[in-house]
């Protein structure tokens, strides 16, 4: 589509979104609090669709991504506070702002200056709404990502290792600490610290946790259901196998 095309979708979807809040009595009751779950759950599917390098996938989630914005601002809209407008306006003057080497006189070095300018920038816009550099990260994200974005912010202001090697041997050093903790309380302590290191050493060597953890479970449950299947056709449940007879189905399932 070209840029006239895409304008004139985004205008029909106003429209609908307009039709369904008049005359649909399921989306008349919606409120933000009631559609901010939808929108966590559509999300995590349009994370699924990326892992899985599926486009079909991509396209229909980010539709449904999509929907959920305009439909947080028809909302807003109905209550006088924002529109659909006033956010592509905002963006587009945080963009701007935040890309000083693009749209002003700021000369960057790559792309690790870009992060750098952009988390000060970032802080500057706060003022004193924040503490600091790690209160942009939500409380809400999952450990495995909290950990990695913590980390990625303190990188940019210059706490961090020189290089992933340096990192390891903090993972080995939290491995060491874990296998002596003695208390249930402390093992925890040390295994959270260990997964910590491990979080940072993946970040330090270009590879994001959270995606490599998420492919795996999917390989897992690939080869895991290829096994119930195999089962089936034997004629048997995975509770009737022994342990030997499972692990030859993982064989056969890895390929």
């Amino acid at each position: 589509m070209n840029r006239a095309e895409i304008l004139e979708q985004f205008s029909k979807l106003l429209d609908v979104m307009d039709d369904l809040r008049e005359k649909c009595p399921w989306d008349q009751k919606q409120t933000m609090e009631t559609i901010r779950t939808l929108t966590i759950e559509e999300t995590y599917e349009l994370s699924e669709a990326i892992i899985e390098n599926n486009p079909e996938e991509i396209k229909k989630e980010l539709g449904d991504i999509l929907l959920h914005i305009v439909f947080y601002s028809k909302i807003a809209n109905e209550k006088d506070q924002f529109d659909v407008g006033e956010v592509c306006k905002s963006l587009i003057e945080k963009l701007i702002r935040r890309h000083p080497h693009i749209y002003g006189e700021v000369k960057v070095d790559g792309a690790e200056e870009v992060l750098q300018n952009w988390e000060q920038i970032k802080l500057q816009e706060k003022g004193k709404k924040k503490n600091g550099i790690l209160d942009g990260v939500p409380k809400g994200l999952n450990g495995l990502v909290k950990a990695y974005r913590m980390q990625e912010k303190a990188s940019q202001v210059g706490f961090d290792w020189d290089e992933a090697e340096k990192a390891y041997e903090k993972v080995t050093e939290e491995w060491q600490e874990y296998q002596e903790a003695t208390t249930k309380e402390d093992k925890e302590a040390e295994f959270g610290d260990y997964l910590f290191a491990l979080v940072n050493y993946a970040r330090l060597s270009g590879i994001n946790p959270d995606d490599a953890l998420e492919r795996t479970n999917k390989k897992f449950k690939d080869r895991f259901q290829f096994m119930e299947n195999e089962a089936e056709i034997m004629g048997k449940g995975l509770k009737e196998m022994t342990l030997d007879e499972m692990e030859a189905l993982w064989v056969k399932a890895k390929g």
